[in-house]
């Protein structure tokens, strides 16, 4: 089984090529990917430009194609879509789509970038198109099960914020002491929202590339390597 097949999309005008969803599908599944891809395409606007069989062939795909929305399964061969999604979230919004409902899998994913959360079984075959559609846009779209664990996770961090006491009291000037910029403030903020870069950049204004060199100032401001740590130690959890 090919771990990646390419859609050629050559032939479309530019302007009508710029208006579609391009889609990426990442799952081991070939049988999966060939169900997947004509009830995507029954939408005109959305485009799967390529497939992937393994979560390391769906990152270099997603590297390239930079598609709008990237649909990745968590259990895969070689790398699984935890190992990966946030490097994907790098380059485009992702919506998992998996068989897994399990809290120990929801809570990492949407922490690691995931927009949306669709578990096989649990949507209707339009709700998988309205989906795209809002993970496109920025927004989300979560199972229940899915929005349980993401209000538990805000709810629990707010806690965690308030019991600090007098650290939480501080945390402003915690901030100040790490001498972001206002730009640097606005990026890392946007981030926490779970923006990837390239939103980042279409919602300041900005190249993706000023963004990545914002958030490579914020890492070593911050004395962190990842997303997730620079967030934990902006908000003072750690």
């Amino acid at each position: 089984m090919d771990s990646v097949e390419w859609l050629n999309t050559g032939s479309l005008p530019a302007t009508e090529q710029a208006g579609r969803i391009t889609v990426l599908l990442v799952d081991d599944n070939a049988t999966i990917r060939a169900t997947l891809r004509p009830l995507l395409e029954s939408d005109p606007q959305i485009s799967v430009v390529a497939e992937a069989g393994n979560g390391a062939a769906g990152l270099a795909e997603a590297r390239r194609l930079r598609p709008r929305v990237t649909i990745l399964d968590y259990q895969m061969p070689i790398a699984d879509g935890l190992s990966v999604i946030e490097d994907v979230s790098e380059h485009s919004n992702v919506l998992v789509l998996t068989s897994n409902d399990s809290q120990d899998i929801i809570a990492p994913m949407l922490q690691g970038g995931a927009r949306g959360y669709l578990v096989y079984g649990k949507f209707d075959p339009a709700d998988l198109v309205t989906a795209v559609r809002a993970v496109a846009s920025g927004q989300g779209w979560l199972i229940p099960a899915a929005a349980s664990v993401a209000t538990t996770a805000v709810r629990d961090a707010y806690a965690r914020e308030r019991a600090a006491g007098a650290r939480h009291g501080n945390l402003r000037r915690t901030r100040r002491g790490f001498g972001l910029s206002e730009r640097e403030i606005e990026v890392v903020e946007l981030v926490g929202d779970g923006l990837s870069n390239s939103a980042i950049a279409q919602q300041l204004g900005l190249s993706e590339k000023t963004v990545k060199n914002h958030l490579s100032n914020v890492f070593a401001k911050l004395d962190v390597t990842s997303r997730t740590e620079a967030l934990a130690r902006w908000h003072g959890w750690r």
